[in-house]
């Protein structure tokens, strides 16, 4: 790969320039869109914003990528780039369609002086409305009305409150944080687990280093994990944290499968050590038609859509159109990813 300029380190967010963009110089900046079936829309502004715009599918991808500046990774979990990565020698930026960038991290990029930015934002306040709709659908039983209803039976039960329950959110970023908001607001206290242990936290009652996770969590009614997968994070909720909680938690998983032990879920489901999970993200996906966490009655499933609300990909396309004219006038990138944290850090 070619010589760079010297740009903004990913760890110190700043100034991106680029020597030719329109606002240095006049020349156009270089586009490549990554697509499936959907490319992004808003393709003529993006073609005004840019100069020249090349979209690819994964298996073009390489033949797209030589000269150019910046790549849209509109198709943000596939694996196509690190194949051709050695085709990518003007690349300076990339910006991902999702908040995760877990899928796209690998050693020659982390390594490289390529800035990449993600779609922080878009995603927190659906994701902290699903949350809460599962926090309720528990409490009332939901599920077992429907259950019910289709069976055609009158079965009156006491349900539960959720004022004064305590809901612990793994994971202290932005998605996190407005977690922590939606929940406090109808009356749960609020514990954290993050990167350290800290106190005075604006919205978290307090934050625990989340390597202690199994020694924090015995009085916690619902574990919710919206943690990005790290080395740190892989398998964090494990054997040790479901033997930890009391037998009526409840688990809400809307961050990554990895980051759950499945096997041990599996087992604390079926031996009572865990009185249901509301479940969004797998170690596979989609899941298994014959895998046991479909058989559970106690378990939601969803295919991986609690950030998925009506207007999604146009609020994706808005915050890259709003980066690509940064870039285009080398003003400061929003939404900087730390490559060695694997997320953007809250400051």
């Amino acid at each position: 790969m070619r010589q760079r300029p010297p740009v903004t380190k990913p760890s110190e967010p700043g100034p991106v320039s680029a020597t030719g963009t329109p606002g240095h110089g006049g020349s156009r900046v270089v586009l490549t869109v990554l697509h499936a079936d959907d490319p992004p829309p808003s393709r003529d502004l993006l073609r005004e914003l840019a100069g020249e715009v090349r979209y690819a599918r994964a298996q073009d991808l390489g033949d797209a990528l030589p000269g150019s500046d910046a790549l849209l990774l509109w198709d943000a979990f596939s694996p196509a780039l690190r194949p051709v990565w050695h085709r990518a020698d003007a690349l300076r930026w990339i910006h991902v369609a999702a908040a995760g960038v877990d899928r796209l991290m690998f050693d020659e990029l982390r390594a490289s002086d390529v800035v990449v930015t993600n779609s922080r934002g878009v995603f927190d306040r659906p994701i902290a409305e699903y949350v809460l709709a599962c926090v309720l659908a528990f409490a009332k039983d939901l599920p077992g009305s429907w259950r019910l209803q289709r069976a055609r039976r009158w079965e009156h039960r006491v349900t539960e409150r959720i004022d004064g329950r305590t809901a612990m959110i793994v994971g202290t970023g932005a998605i996190g944080r407005e977690i922590a908001r939606m929940l406090r607001a109808v009356g749960l206290t609020i514990l954290g687990a993050g990167r350290t242990t800290r106190e005075g936290d604006a919205d978290f009652d307090a934050v625990y280093d989340s390597s202690r996770l199994a020694a924090v969590v015995g009085d916690v009614d619902y574990l919710v994990n919206v943690a990005p997968l790290t080395p740190e994070t892989r398998g964090l909720i494990g054997a040790d944290v479901f033997a930890a909680l009391r037998p009526s938690a409840r688990l809400i998983n809307v961050g990554r499968g990895e980051t759950v032990d499945t096997g041990a879920l599996v087992e604390a489901l079926r031996s009572g050590r865990l009185a249901g999970a509301a479940l969004d993200v797998f170690e596979e996906e989609p899941l298994p038609a014959g895998h046991p966490l479909w058989s559970f009655p106690q378990v939601l499933i969803s295919p991986h859509m609690s950030g998925d609300a009506a207007g999604w990909r146009g609020a994706l396309a808005d915050v890259f159109l709003d980066n690509l004219r940064r870039y285009a006038t080398g003003a400061p990138l929003a939404n900087v990813v730390d490559k060695r944290l694997g997320f953007v850090p809250s400051h």
